[in-house]
Formats: C-alpha cells, structure tokens, sequence
C-alpha cells in the first residue's frame, strides 16, 4: 500500500485522515456509553451532560488555540483565514476539554471526579485517529524528522522519516494494558484519568524532539510547553507517584 493513502471511490478521492477521525469520534462516544451502562456513575445523568457538555466545548477550542499556536501565521486572506480555523491538535483538545469540565463542575457545584469513564473512549479515539494520521503520511503533520532507524518510513515524500504516529499507536496499545491492569486496584476516584495524562503527555513531550518543528519558544516547540503545563498541573500526583515506585 502506497502512503499517503488516497483510495477513490465512485470517482472521489477519499481524505481517509477525515474519514478515520469522524469514526474515532463515533466509536470513542459509543464505547463511552457502553461503559457507562455497565458502570455505576456516582455524577447524575444532568450533571454528567453539562460535563460532556464543557469538555466538548473546552475541546474544540483547545485544539483549536494550540492547533494555531503550533505554527502561527495571519490570516491575509479568507482562504487562510478558514485554513487557520481548521488548525487543531489532539494535545489542545486534551487540555482545553480538562479545563473545560473543571470549570462546568465548578458550575455546577460537582464534587465528583468524572475523568475515569473517559479514559477508554479516549484511547480508543487516539489509536483510530493515528491510523488516519499514519495513513496520511506527509499530508498530515504527524511525521518525524529524517532517520536511519530501523522503522523509518517513506511516508511521501521519497525521504526515510520517524513514523511517529506508527509510535504513537504502540504506545497507545502499551499504556492501554497499563492502565487496564491498575484499573482494578483500589484506586481513588479520577486518579486512572490523572494517570493517563501524566503518561500520554508525557510521552508527547519526548516525541516533539523527533518531529520538523519551527515554531520555538525557549527551545521547545508550543506542544512541548503545553505538555510541561499539563505535568506541572497534575504535579501533586506525579510526586506520589515516585515516592510509591520507592
């Protein structure tokens, strides 16, 4: 199969990248509700749509801002300007859907932590999505700098590059058994969401090295700042982790 990968259907190019990211969206929700059948929700069913609610809208402007700030230029034209409005980042989401839910729940006056349920749908979203991303090749910025590693890849452009959303579906499928396996200790409430943060985007930060980035501030790229944000948040948890790995 030839990268980037643009089957034709009836006559159309098929932009396979779209495509898989309305299916990681579709299957992400439906798995989420699947699990909440099955799972007693401490959050009542009204306060667990506002938080849905919050984190979609926390989401969408978070991928978005960080999307634009991963490279930023002005719009000069419409064209650009709908170019820029289509920037978006799965890192920004993340983010911006956490600050999002925080805040609805402050709304709300909830108590509860309502990450866990979603730790799963979102894996699950990440690992269809990246498929997209590996399909796309150079089409989508999701490929890494020149190398002679092993598991480089001709991704398009006739150049041997860091696969990286190749290493980011391994990861996916590793932290994923992690997570399942602490899943049925006695963990406390919202740590398994605490923990999937901490990982994922601390892993982020590490691949950032490996990709073409431009766009530095203090000799790190907009995502790697993002994710050293997101660490310094969940700081408390992190701490604990070390002294329990003593």
């Amino acid at each position: 199969m030839r990268i980037p990968f643009e089957p034709i259907i009836l006559g159309y190019t098929i932009n396979i990248h779209l495509v898989l990211e309305y299916l990681a969206f579709f299957f992400g929700f439906r798995y989420y509700l699947f699990l909440r059948k099955k799972t007693t929700d401490r959050i009542s069913s009204t306060n667990r749509l506002s938080i849905i609610l919050g984190a979609a809208i926390g989401a969408f402007l978070g991928s978005r801002i960080m999307g634009f700030l991963e490279n930023p230029s002005f719009p000069y034209s419409l064209e650009t300007l709908v170019n820029i409005l289509n920037y978006k980042t799965i890192m920004g989401g993340l983010f911006g859907g956490l600050l999002g839910v925080e805040l609805s729940k402050k709304i709300i006056g909830e108590q509860q932590s309502s990450g866990d349920l979603f730790v799963f749908p979102i894996l699950l979203g990440i690992f269809i999505g990246r498929i997209g991303c590996m399909l796309s090749g150079i089409n989508e910025f999701t490929y890494g700098k020149e190398t002679t590693f092993f598991m480089g890849m001709n991704l398009g452009d006739g150049l041997i590059r860091h696969p990286l959303a190749l290493y980011e579906l391994i990861f996916v499928i590793f932290l994923s058994v992690f997570l399942l396996k602490i899943k049925n200790r006695e963990l406390k409430n919202g740590l398994l969401f605490q923990y999937f943060m901490i990982f994922y985007f601390a892993f982020r930060f590490g691949i950032e090295f490996l990709k073409p980035n431009v766009f530095f501030v203090f000799g790190l790229s907009t995502i790697q700042l993002l994710c050293l944000l997101c660490l310094i948040y969940y700081r408390k948890t992190i701490l604990n982790l070390f002294k329990n790995a003593r």
